[in-house]
């Protein structure tokens, strides 16, 4: 098995190709990627919020997510946990892209 700071690199470079259809962002410079680990052999685990509470993308997020991920080697499960705290805010978005949505 490769090494996890790897195995990190790898999964969130493939999760940047997970776009908020809403906002036209990836979700890892929305900051709602909050850590991504190969726990077991095979299985992923992630934890990620969202911008709010009952947001209507959730099922299609967690499918782009899984489907994203379930194109790396080592992965045979995607297990995604939704966690509310640290609360999400803008602050959480790479520079990047609060200065793409003009948000300073």
């Amino acid at each position: 098995m490769q090494n996890n700071s790897l195995f990190k690199s790898q999964a969130l470079a493939a999760l940047r190709n997970v776009i908020d259809p809403e906002l036209g962002v990836d979700i890892v410079n929305l900051g709602l990627i909050y850590d991504v680990d190969l726990i077991m052999s095979g299985i992923c685990h992630v934890s990620m919020t969202l911008t709010i509470a009952g947001c209507p993308m959730t099922g299609y997020l967690d499918h782009a997510i899984k489907a994203e991920l379930m194109n790396l080697t080592e992965v045979e499960q995607v297990e995604i946990t939704l966690v509310w705290e640290p609360a999400w805010s803008v602050k959480k978005m790479s520079r990047q892209t609060r200065l793409e949505l003009g948000i300073h």
